[in-house]
């Protein structure tokens, strides 16, 4: 994952590249870069550190004037940390950024060392520089479509062509892009966080299609290399929903943003007390003729989905698998035209969520996804879509993301069951009070940030944690141990609590921490005892 941003118009480029780059930090900080071209010569700036090292280092380069440039904040997969790995990259007449992983770049690289090509980096992303510089004559279109035809994996590029001054040429698969024209220019980038202080209006530019940016316009051409017009969706949200909000951390606010997120994606799902989502265009032939049903995402989407069958198959009585996204493609999965698939994803760019996605297409399931981006990959592809209303998320380790597609996930349920006959009008409406209950509850445990805090602090010196539950709590047990160590790096498992005696509790030695998950009152029980093993 990195942050990659493309500006040409009527302003200086460096203030605007640096700006988005800052706005992107989350998505890689291991380094960054620019390139601007001045309408005769491109020059690159690029450091090791984080953006601002290289706001610093801008700022004392001179002749950096030029209103057409691209920009990259780096985290780093091939090859190490330094200058030399960190973007743009250069080769020829290509001066690329990337934000993805290129699968094939080893035999690519062997291939393009034979006609001349010799890589300086460690990164796929120069192979692909130099694959594009080896395939152009002249027509930036033509060298980026052929190029495109030989890359496996997946890439987002901004590309400028040394003959080709005032543009710069953008292509993607699976990596996310979204671009907007304004009176000021034309503005690229990886998410639309770096966009949002210059338009409210944006386009997703598709996979397969090839966009043209200059100052006066954006063209996008297709498959076919035919003009395409894009559709043009409008963000409510501003700036300030992308900034800290006055709390320390991205993560602490998006962490408060829960209860408002949680109402914003349960109650217009609520119609006369009922869950109901015609409004999402989702209607009930979805939930009929349906065997069974798999849930496939990857990290915290696919915990939300452990809940998700929880609640479905209780309230359902039909059975539902859960699998791991970059897993499910390679395991010749049995679906048919009476499976449901339900894929989950925040950014709706996931690329193993999409790629499961096709397959289930393919072999004609129903699909329908729960994503929190309008006009992503994920949400295009679906029979059908519902968005979660979590607003901009800006922390690497999701929060509110998780609790609106947990929420959505009931919702699925409680609709599903309603429709088969498995619940009355009354149940649901029960259980939509219940959901709207809870988001009180939500906002009330958010006031015990002292004892959090407090209870934290133990944890700190913890080499080992283990998270233990049964049923609803063994699937939230997942996801604390997820988070727990995706923000510490300290070593964090959940188990299954009446799993202790297969194995588990020979891991459990003095001093090693075990925290307990007892939210079901038929498991509290069973459950303390497990903890009482422990001890």
């Amino acid at each position: 994952m990195c942050g990659i941003v493309g500006y040409l118009g009527n302003r200086q480029a460096t203030d605007v590249l640096v700006d988005g780059l800052s706005k992107l930090e989350y998505r890689g900080y291991d380094s960054a870069g620019i390139a601007v071209n001045n309408g005769s010569e491109t020059k690159i700036v690029k450091t090791t550190g984080k953006v601002a090292t290289l706001r610093e280092k801008v700022e004392a380069t001179a002749d950096l004037a030029g209103t057409c440039g691209i920009g990259h904040t780096r985290w780093a997969t091939h090859g190490g940390v330094t200058e030399v790995n960190a973007h743009p990259h250069v080769s020829g007449n290509v001066t690329l950024i990337h934000n993805g992983i290129i699968e094939n770049y080893k035999e690519l690289a062997a291939s393009l060392k034979t006609k001349g090509f010799t890589a300086i980096s460690e990164t796929d992303t120069e192979v692909a520089a130099m694959l594009i510089d080896s395939l152009y004559d002249g027509d930036p279109f033509a060298a980026l479509r052929e190029a495109d035809q030989m890359l496996e994996g997946a890439y987002g590029f901004c590309v400028m062509f040394k003959d080709h001054p005032g543009e710069i040429y953008c292509m993607r698969n699976a990596s996310p892009l979204v671009a907007s024209h304004t009176e000021d220019g034309s503005f690229i980038a990886s998410d639309m966080v770096a966009l949002v202080s210059h338009t409210k209006h944006y386009f997703v530019l598709k996979e397969g299609h090839i966009a043209k940016l200059t100052k006066d316009e954006i063209i996008v051409k297709d498959e076919n290399g035919e003009v395409y017009g894009p559709y043009i969706h409008h963000i409510s949200w501003d700036m300030a929903s992308a900034k800290k909000g006055g709390y320390d951390y991205f993560m602490m606010k998006e962490i408060h943003e829960q209860p408002e997120a949680l109402r914003n994606t349960i109650r217009p799902r609520m119609v006369n007390g009922l869950p109901d989502f015609s409004a999402d265009g989702v209607g009930d032939e979805l939930f009929t003729d349906v065997s069974r049903i798999v849930i496939t995402a990857c990290g915290t989407a696919m915990h939300s989905g452990l809940m998700g069958k929880n609640m479905i198959e209780r309230l359902c009585r039909i059975p539902v698998t859960v699998d791991i996204a970059s897993e499910f493609r390679y395991q010749n999965p049995i679906i048919d035209e009476h499976t449901l698939l339900i894929t989950v994803s925040q950014s709706g760019e996931t690329a193993d969520t999409l790629a499961a996605l096709r397959l289930a297409k393919e072999r004609g399931a129903k699909t329908l996804s729960v994503v929190n981006v309008k006009g992503s990959s994920i949400a295009r592809e679906s029979d059908y879509v519902l968005y979660t209303h979590a607003g901009p998320e800006i922390a690497v380790a999701s929060t509110k993301a998780y609790s609106v597609q947990v929420a959505v996930m009931y919702l699925i349920a409680f609709r599903f069951a309603l429709v088969n006959g498995k619940i009355s009008e009354k149940d649901a409406a029960g259980l939509m009070t219940t959901m709207i209950d809870t988001v009180d509850k939500v906002e009330d445990a958010l006031t015990y940030d002292q004892q959090t805090e407090r209870i934290a602090k133990r944890l700190t010196s913890a080499t080992d944690i283990f998270f233990l539950g049964r049923g609803l709590d063994y699937a939230l047990s997942c996801e604390g141990s997820l988070k727990l160590k995706e923000i510490s790096y300290i070593h964090s498992e959940a188990y299954a609590a009446g799993e202790l005696k297969h194995g588990t509790i020979s891991l459990i030695e003095d001093g090693t921490l075990v925290i307990g998950v007892l939210t079901q009152p038929d498991l509290y029980e069973k459950t303390v005892s497990n903890m009482v093993e422990c001890k």
